[in-house]
């Protein structure tokens, strides 16, 4: 198997591979989902869990500015994009 096009760590169930299921995702969804598929087998687990929660968050957070916006017409006064990532996610 292919390190690049294959590496063993996203594809340990047998004959699904975690592209084929992120891609069908926005960024932060499949990111979360990355980093779940692959927790413990390429990094520490606590490291890939941790960014999956951050990518959780940060869709949570996208998703009430999203709702806030609707229902308001106004922009929030901070934007998710000036939180502040988790060390591991920098």
């Amino acid at each position: 198997m292919s390190s690049v096009n294959h590496p063993t760590h996203y594809s340990q169930i047998s004959g699904i591979e975690c592209i084929d299921v992120v891609e069908n995702f926005n960024f932060n969804v499949g990111n979360a989902i990355k980093y779940l598929w692959r927790a413990g087998l390429k990094h520490s687990a606590i490291e890939d869990l941790e960014k999956a929660a951050w990518y959780c968050q940060r869709e949570i957070s996208r998703i009430k500015n999203a709702s806030n916006i609707a229902r308001t017409g106004q922009e929030p006064a901070v934007a998710v994009e000036n939180q502040v990532a988790c060390g591991s996610c920098q």
